[in-house]
């Protein structure tokens, strides 16, 4: 998503990650900001397969983010069919659908692993799907029948599209290509489309390594800075304004961009190109990952 800020502002607040408003504030944030009444919410989870998280609550709103099954939150709101919550993943504060989320919180499990499943009513592939998950949504499994898994929200899923909780990929970069030619979407985490800070926290994840939302926030905390002049290797981070992209090599990136609206891969040269004619300048900072 197209947010720049130099790194010592990420440490002031920010409407992304802090629940304030005018008349509402989280109580973590007392003292710091004003606020009418201040509130230390409720916990809730996803239960949708993916659930857009907006920036007001109105189906008109923009994008801000998205939230995935089996994510925690807290609720600091409700009203109208809406819920203000602050994401327990990634701290993204916005609004969501209130049927999206339920009181009953369980602890998950597993997580996707297939690029898009479905959830079924019964352990039957022909049986009408009730919702589909995402890559890195999350579930609770409570029991196994005929190759099934059943799931505490309700429903089955097939087990061989489940991976364990703990378990790892490591090779993000071979998880970012799974998502070659998918749409670019604003806010979006989803396999039917996500930004190019979204692709890069949703594979992140799958490795075990928490990533911040936007790209401004993940250039300024994410693995270590490279020196001027290094050469990238498969697995940096190369930050433009505004944008990342997942260095394949030391040539090449795969990223989420609008310029072709979809995931793609292409040579870094081309990217720099296009940046530096829009804004004036060209790569911001490269950061590799430890391992």
């Amino acid at each position: 998503m197209a947010k720049t800020t130099a790194e010592p502002r990420l440490r002031e607040l920010d409407p992304r990650i802090h629940a304030y408003r005018p008349d509402l504030a989280a109580r973590s944030l007392r003292g710091r900001v004003a606020a009418e009444r201040f509130t230390v919410g409720r916990p809730a989870q996803v239960v949708r397969g993916v659930a857009d998280l907006r920036t007001a609550p109105r189906t008109d709103a923009p994008l801000a983010s998205q939230l995935l099954g089996g994510e925690a939150v807290t609720v600091y709101d409700e009203s109208d069919g809406w819920a203000w919550v602050q994401n327990g993943t990634d701290e993204f504060v916005g609004y969501v659908a209130a049927e999206a989320l339920t009181g009953e919180v369980h602890d998950t499990t597993h997580r996707l692993t297939a690029l898009r499943s479905f959830r079924f009513p019964e352990p039957d592939i022909k049986a009408p799907p009730l919702d589909t998950l995402t890559l890195a949504g999350q579930v609770a499994v409570v029991g196994e029948r005929d190759r099934f898994s059943e799931i505490a929200i309700g429903g089955w899923v097939f087990s061989s599209h489940l991976g364990a909780l703990e378990d790892r990929r490591p090779d993000f970069v071979a998880t970012a290509l799974r998502f070659l030619e998918t749409p670019y979407l604003w806010g979006g985490k989803d396999s039917l489309g996500l930004d190019c800070s979204g692709l890069v926290q949703v594979v992140l994840a799958l490795a075990g390594i928490p990533a911040p939302r936007d790209s401004d926030r993940q250039a300024g905390s994410l693995g270590e800075p490279l020196g001027q002049g290094a050469q990238h290797q498969r697995g940096d981070l190369v930050f433009f304004p505004g944008h990342v992209a997942i260095a394949l090599d030391d040539t090449n990136v795969v990223h989420a961009n609008a310029w072709h609206l979809k995931v793609t891969t292409e040579p870094l040269t081309e990217v720099v190109a296009r940046v530096q004619a829009e804004y004036g300048r060209g790569i911001e900072v490269v950061r590799r990952l430890p391992g």
